[in-house]
């Protein structure tokens, strides 16, 4: 299955697409489509933008985006060499225009409603986990049963959404290759110093329009998307690199100036960035403990 940027395409005979996607990273450009993607991350991690968010995303996460919501994963090579996720693709008339408004079928209802802002399960991962590589070797009607069961599970799971501001409406190629150019541009140089003359050349607009532009699509500023891109890398560096001093990751990150990061990130995450990084570690050594 070809992904273009904003669009997707699959065989018209098919009601839904199972997917797979073992690659060294995965697609990495910004892009919406119709379909609703319920994906599994088997190995990798990286950023995850959805939405108006930025999210990280690691081996064992499941995701839900909903349709039409312009997202992207953003695999750190660094970390692994292979990327491997997989995914069902299907429309809210993938099985006819009455299905999923059936009588039986109320209970999974609550599903379409949360994918709207796309999610990320926070519970009863291991059933879903096992549902999803069924998938492999499942015929076309096991599929879509599991499907079913996975709907049904999703709907009254526990879950944190992803995006707070749905924007509905389906680029067009110009206005999709514009946002995938800037978000790409982005997320390969936030470490680096970012400018709004720079940003408003790869979007090809005066900076005013720009900035009016942006805002409209996401909800938010340029560059409060920008911080929350920097503060999310460096919340994974906090947690992978703890003996790295706060003022290298802050600089990892983009960040020149150790205040203005300590400032930003307690905006952010409601702490500063040592106590975030004590916390985490504290927890891990708690749950080790438990489990000698």
């Amino acid at each position: 299955m070809k992904v273009l940027p904003f669009k997707i395409s699959k065989p018209q005979q098919d009601a839904f697409v199972f997917q797979i996607d073992k690659e060294p990273s995965f697609y990495d450009k910004l892009h919406q489509h119709e379909e609703i993607q319920i994906s599994l991350i088997i190995k990798g991690e990286g950023t995850l933008i959805v939405g108006d968010s930025v999210n990280s995303y690691k081996k064992g996460d499941i995701f839900v985006i909903g349709s039409n919501i312009p997202h992207v994963f953003k695999s750190d090579l660094k970390v692994t060499k292979t990327s491997h996720m997989l995914t069902l693709f299907f429309t809210e008339r993938s099985f006819g225009v009455d299905f999923f408004n059936l009588e039986e079928l109320n209970e999974i209802k609550p599903f379409f409603k949360r994918s709207k802002h796309g999610f990320r399960i926070t519970s009863k991962k291991n059933i879903l986990t096992e549902l999803f590589f069924n998938l492999e070797t499942a015929s076309k009607l096991s599929q879509l049963i599991i499907l079913l069961q996975l709907l049904k599970i999703f709907a009254k799971t526990n879950y944190k959404s992803l995006s707070s501001f749905v924007y509905n409406k389906k680029y067009s190629d110009n206005e999709g290759n514009r946002m995938r150019n800037v978000f790409e541009y982005t997320m390969n140089n936030f470490t680096q110093e970012i400018t709004l003359n720079s940003i408003s050349k790869v979007a090809n607009m005066t900076k005013n329009a720009f900035c009016k532009y942006f805002k409209k699509r996401t909800n938010k500023t340029y560059f409060q998307f920008l911080t929350e891109l920097r503060i999310e890398h460096a919340c994974k560096l906090l947690i992978k690199r703890k003996e790295t001093p706060i003022a290298s990751i802050a600089e990892q990150c983009g960040y020149n100036n150790i205040s203005n990061f300590n400032r930003q990130f307690q905006i952010y995450k409601q702490q500063s960035p040592t106590a975030f990084k004590n916390s985490f570690h504290s927890n891990n050594q708690q749950i080790a403990y438990k489990n000698c």
